[in-house]
């Protein structure tokens, strides 16, 4: 049996995800709860206190899978931290959405601090693969300072993207982030990709291009 407070985070996180941070009061929160606005406060005082306890779960399941995985710098490193963003972008979907709670304090200097070390992995990856000869050089400068940041906003804005196109899809975005890398493989890159996600994703990263430019052009 989970004892009182993780009782109250479990249910605050299912209730903030399907209503919101921002509308939801203590006492509404207390009621959909079951339980007394006092008992409520004398657990969490505020609902700042009660982000910040959200917060501090989500960062420390967050870090503790990351610390499984092997440092090595390898795309299939950053595959896994993909993975790992969009696992808790689901299970803390208000927290993603809500450009005021993105903008929180107790949200904002965390997400930072983890979005600079995200960004350097990403780099570290792209130089692990140049160094192993499964990526060409840099064809243009910027381009893959690009990609690395680019990787990121694909993992972390890939809810909010749904939300905002009203489509939403089972598959995440990996695949779009493979589709962007891909071409930067040389051949031994796209071999040692294949063989270990498979042809199928490697055949499959989404809808082929329509070159039809009538069917594109309105006028």
């Amino acid at each position: 049996m989970p004892n009182k407070k993780d009782y109250i985070l479990s249910k605050s996180v299912e209730y903030f995800n399907k209503t919101g941070y921002a509308q939801v009061t203590l006492f509404e929160l207390a009621q959909e709860l079951n339980m007394s606005r006092g008992n409520l406060t004398y657990h969490f005082k505020d609902k700042d206190s009660l982000l910040e306890a959200i917060a501090t779960q989500m960062w420390n399941r967050i870090e503790a899978e990351k610390s499984k995985s092997r440092r090595l710098p390898s795309f299939e490193n950053l595959n896994n931290e993909v993975q790992l963003y969009y696992k808790y972008q689901r299970q803390y979907s208000f927290i993603f959405i809500d450009p005021h709670v993105l903008k929180h304090p107790i949200i904002q200097s965390q997400f930072r601090k983890m979005t600079a070390q995200t960004i350097a992995d990403n780099k570290a990856a792209i130089a692990f693969s140049i160094e192993l000869g499964n990526m060409k050089e840099e064809p243009y400068p910027g381009v893959y300072n690009n990609l690395a940041l680019t990787t990121w906003m694909l993992t972390f804005f890939w809810l909010p993207q749904q939300v905002i196109r009203g489509v939403k899809t089972k598959e995440d975005g990996d695949r779009m982030i493979w589709s962007l890398l891909l071409p930067h493989f040389t051949e031994k890159g796209v071999r040692s990709f294949e063989k270990f996600f498979g042809k199928e994703v490697l055949e499959n990263l989404g809808s082929p291009f329509i070159t039809d430019i009538n069917s594109l052009v309105t006028i």
